[in-house]
């Protein structure tokens, strides 16, 4: 199993430890993103570490105000790095507006043009912008693997569902109020679904209000395999395969 989006950074103690606890519940794979030049740095020297952590590098939404052009160019050259396999996670969030709507938009169409040019995978961060986060996606090569990490965007799902944009979903799928995200995981191609913690966060219902981390995705594939009506251990291996493709993973 593969925890497509966690940021391992970010959690508080021994990642030695909770990637230790993710094997032992059979997630043997993590991607770890990282959203600013220190954090890439830093997510960089956890997968130099540890055996099946990967690496999205990028410069999170929250940040555009205070990102430049240096910021962009050390992103560049950390994403050269053996175990960089996608670019962000980037995007648009209009819910917060911790920067400023045109910052935003100019460092997510800056590197989707970098993930185009480095021929890697897109980590999308979408939250109430799906009108221009659909903009910048469908004016891209179609064969460039786009991820809308944290599936919560309804007006995003049409165009997903035409593109064939991976539709990656977190713990709040396993949330009892989440009828919306259940229906729409209804809805996607097996070959397109992916699942994630979005850890130290995000955690799912089972263990809601606690920190957190990789080993827990099982508890999001168990709840979309019981949407879907499939079982958890066969969607779980087409998941991964998806992951490996979307990822360019070995």
């Amino acid at each position: 199993m593969i925890d497509t989006h966690a940021h391992l950074d970010a959690c508080d103690g021994d990642v030695a430890a909770v990637l230790a606890r993710a094997r032992e519940a059979g997630v043997t794979r993590v991607i770890s993103v990282g959203t600013d030049v220190r954090s890439c740095r830093e997510t960089l020297a956890i997968c130099e570490a540890e055996e099946g952590v990967h690496a999205a590098l990028g410069l999170h939404p929250h940040d555009a105000g205070k990102s430049d052009e240096r910021d962009l160019a050390e992103l560049r050259t950390l994403l050269a790095h053996p175990k960089a396999v996608a670019v962000g996670e980037t995007g648009l969030d209009h819910y917060r507006d911790y920067a400023p709507r045109e910052s935003q938009l100019s460092l997510f169409r800056a590197q989707a043009e970098l993930a185009v040019e480095l021929g890697k995978a897109l980590v999308v961060h979408s939250r109430a912008a799906d009108e221009a986060t659909a903009a910048v996606l469908t004016g891209l090569p179609d064969d460039l693997p786009v991820v809308l990490h944290c599936f919560s965007s309804a007006g995003l799902l049409e165009p997903a569902l035409e593109r064939a944009w991976y539709v990656s979903f977190a713990g709040n799928l396993t949330y009892p109020k989440a009828a919306d995200l259940r229906a729409a995981a209804a809805r996607v191609s097996r070959d397109r679904l992916l699942v994630e913690t979005d850890s130290p966060y995000l955690a799912p219902q089972p263990v809601r209000g606690q920190r957190n981390e990789p080993a827990n995705v099982i508890h999001t594939l168990r709840a979309l395999a019981e949407t879907r009506g499939e079982e958890p251990s066969d969607l779980g291996r087409q998941i991964e395969a998806n992951a490996l493709e979307a990822f360019g993973l070995p």
